[in-house]
């Protein structure tokens, strides 16, 4: 759900531009943008798929946008949705390889409402690369009116060298106002968690080795002033009583988990006791003991002063090679998860991620939570709540290559004769680095040679930067050289470095069209990726 400045409020200015687009959008042709047939489910809901598009990703793309969701693009009358399932796909609807085009994130908009974390725009519904679906328990809805105005921000990532004409999908379980089952539904409202909530770009970088001995670094936890002073963007005050009823996590490759807190002041433990009520006379009396206590230990709310811990939203893997790609699904709550909470109340998220395997750059902790009134509630600080939950989906069929094997991309750069001693700048251009690319033919594709103090430098070259397609320079675990995935390469360099991400465009680039090399590096030879289209592979060479 990955990287955008639309997961803060949107601006005047750019509502300007969007009111524009609607225009421009209104006379178009919408025969491709259209729903499949709707299916009846049991209790009332109708199940259709709607397309966002079509949407020309160009190749290389990697960058924000925006798109007014039209009215043939959503339900046309007023009800509840109580399920939405998102996806990326063709013209024909099937779903291309995310080792080829990645839904780095979307993010539902409703123009019409005020979020209730940021202060802008509702932010009702965000899926990732890990493509979570949000359904709510039987009886809850969010209200859907037909004359609101959506948005959707987005940000696909084009690996390829090919323009592709893609669509966003999503299938919507909905409840209409005309139906009986209308009646029952009890409204929520989404509370947008995030660990850089109000930031146009809320990322931060994940180093290798940071964080504790464990291999894990939690964030904000072991960020050094990761916040303006007395400014906790990780946190919201609850505005009025009510009860959390669903939530779910979003985190990037590298992460393991989001955790939710409730502070209450002046709230105490008031859990069970947990203690041997009468001594054990026999071994099987210690045994039933013992068991008793593990069981009302299980039971026990995690409060230390006045807060409490109310969800872990852990990553499950399916990748083969551990939390280092997409091949994710994230841990959800339960359909009777239920946290009464307070007016003054505070709520707040933390995420981690794996330190030990690789740094990760550009990296989130999101946690939507959806809260309701009206419906009885636990009081946390009383009753424990964060019982494991339910993992959001199996393994995803898009995301089976995982790369990391044969055959090879190149030769092993530590083999090959030095390269040119130009300082450069090397021009990155045609999915090629100038100087050093494994793919390039004879000595330009041997590494260029720098002495010990000195730096190489790297130009975006004047047609990338006019198409918008960035690129940077990652240090990864030489010879880097195998076949690429979703897995591989990763930023795991025994050196590490990082351009950031090429370009001009703000967000998700560092507004900056070249970058040298750390000048303090010791004498060796140097691999890197492109963290934006990993096919592309250099190295370069350090000598005395």
């Amino acid at each position: 759900m990955d990287r955008s400045a639309g997961f803060s409020a949107i601006n005047p200015w750019l509502l300007g531009c969007l009111f524009v687009a609607f225009l421009m959008l209104a006379i178009a042709p919408a025969a491709n943008a259209s729903h499949g047939p709707a299916r009846r489910l049991p209790g009332g809901a109708i199940r259709t798929t709607y397309v966002v598009g079509p949407l020309n990703v160009t190749p290389g793309q990697n960058r924000i946008a925006y798109r007014p969701v039209l009215a043939q693009e959503r339900p046309s009358v007023d009800g509840w949705i109580t399920k939405i399932k998102p996806n990326l796909v063709r013209a024909d609807g099937t779903t291309p390889l995310s080792n080829e085009v990645m839904f780095h994130h979307g993010v539902w908009i409703n123009l019409s409402r005020r979020d209730a974390t940021s202060g802008g725009q509702e932010r009702f519904y965000a899926t990732g690369e890990e493509k979570t679906a949000m359904e709510f328990p039987p009886g809850f809805g969010y209200r859907y009116k037909a004359s609101d105005v959506w948005l959707l921000n987005h940000m696909i990532h084009n690996l390829t060298p090919q323009t592709m004409t893609l669509y966003i999908s999503y299938t919507v379980d909905f409840i209409p106002d005309t139906s009986p089952a209308a009646a029952g539904i009890t409204p929520v409202r989404p509370i947008w968690m995030d660990v850089q909530n109000g930031s146009n770009y809320p990322v931060f970088d994940v180093h290798r080795g940071d964080g504790g001995k464990d291999g894990k670094y939690t964030y904000p936890n072991d960020a050094t002033d990761p916040y303006p002073p007395g400014i906790h963007k990780n946190q919201w005050t609850v505005d009025q009583d009510g009860v959390l009823m669903a939530s779910v996590g979003h985190v990037h490759s590298g992460g393991l988990s989001t955790d939710l807190t409730l502070t209450r002041p002046g709230a105490k433990y008031a859990g069970p006791v947990c203690k041997k009520k009468k001594k054990a006379t026999s071994k099987k009396q210690r045994r039933k003991i013992k068991k008793a206590m593990r069981k009302c230990r299980k039971t026990r709310p995690k409060v230390v002063g006045d807060s409490v811990h109310i969800f872990h939203s852990g990553a499950h893997y399916f990748e083969p090679a551990g939390p280092v790609s997409w091949d994710v699904s994230m841990v959800g709550t339960k359909p009777n998860w239920r946290v009464a909470v307070k007016a003054g109340d505070t709520l707040g998220i933390s995420t981690t991620y794996d330190s030990k395997i690789a740094s990760w750059y550009e990296s989130m902790g999101i946690e939507i939570t959806y809260m309701a009134e009206g419906i009885p509630g636990r009081n946390p600080f009383k009753k424990r709540v964060d019982y494991p939950g339910v993992v959001n989906h199996g393994h995803l069929p898009e995301n089976r290559v995982h790369g990391g094997k044969t055959p090879t991309v190149g030769s092993d750069p530590s083999t090959l004769p030095d390269g040119t001693s130009s300082g450069g700048p090397f021009q990155i251009g045609g999915f090629a680095y100038g100087a050093g690319d494994y793919r390039l033919p004879g000595s330009l594709g041997r590494p260029p040679v720098v002495h010990h103090g000195q730096s190489l430098t790297f130009q975006l070259a004047s047609g990338d930067v006019s198409q918008e397609i960035w690129h940077s320079l990652t240090s990864c675990k030489s010879p880097c050289n195998r076949s690429t995935g979703i897995a591989y390469p990763i930023a795991d360099g025994k050196f590490q470095f990082d351009s950031g991400q090429l370009g001009t465009g703000g967000a998700p680039t560092v507004n900056r069209t070249d970058w040298s090399t750390p000048a303090d590096l010791p004498p060796g030879t140097y691999t890197y990726f492109c963290r934006i289209h990993p096919l592309m592979r250099g190295a370069f060479r350090v000598v005395n």
